[in-house]
């Protein structure tokens, strides 16, 4: 099942972003694509029933999509496509093969906006943590993160802005629905709780 294409491009991006990424990613460290956003992916796609050819993108799309982070952290998601049009070439895939993968990649860009069920898989695995257990823990990376890059706020701050964030956000896929709008929902309903505490 393992295909020779995948291992090529997870070796090429685990190199680029052990080396490249800036150190004060917290949040979008190589942690979130490859144990956070690439598992979620895999798991969307299996309970979607993805054909091998499917998935074998959607792997290849999570693991690119924050690697415009190495160049900038605003619209990181066009140069990510940008590095996926360059480079996946090289490893075999097609031109309508790069394109799907840049297409997915584009679409995770905030607000989200995806059309083709495998921009909209790729974007609920890019917000799988709003509805799981670990939700307060990548959290706090995330608030970590952007205070060292110059976004400074406060705890009050913080909890309304993701307030907003859980209260408007929908997942994509009736997949994702299942397997996290409940958690998303837990989630929401603490923050309140710890709102009101502050």
């Amino acid at each position: 099942m393992s295909d020779p294409r995948w291992e090529q491009v997870k070796a090429y991006v685990l190199k680029r972003l052990n080396t490249e990424l800036p150190g004060f990613l917290r949040y979008h460290a190589i942690q979130h694509t490859f144990e956070d956003v690439l598992p979620a992916a895999e798991r969307l796609a299996a309970l979607a029933g993805l054909s091998e050819e499917d998935s074998l993108l959607l792997r290849v799309a999570a693991a690119y999509h924050d690697m415009g982070y190495i160049e900038t952290y605003d619209k990181n998601e066009e140069i990510g496509a940008r590095y996926a049009r360059e480079t996946l070439p090289q490893f075999s895939f097609t031109p309508q093969e790069v394109e799907i993968v840049a297409q997915a990649i584009l679409a995770t860009s905030f607000p989200q906006n995806p059309h083709a069920y495998l921009e909209q898989l790729l974007c609920d695995a890019d917000l799988d943590n709003l509805g799981r257990e670990d939700y307060f823990d990548t959290g706090r990376g995330l608030w970590e993160e952007l205070g060292t890059y110059g976004l400074e706020l406060t705890r009050r701050e913080w909890h309304e802005r993701q307030i907003k964030l859980l209260t408007e956000h929908r997942y994509h896929t009736e997949v994702a629905q299942k397997l996290r709008a409940a958690g998303q929902q837990r989630n929401l309903e603490e923050l309140h709780r710890r709102l009101a505490k502050l």
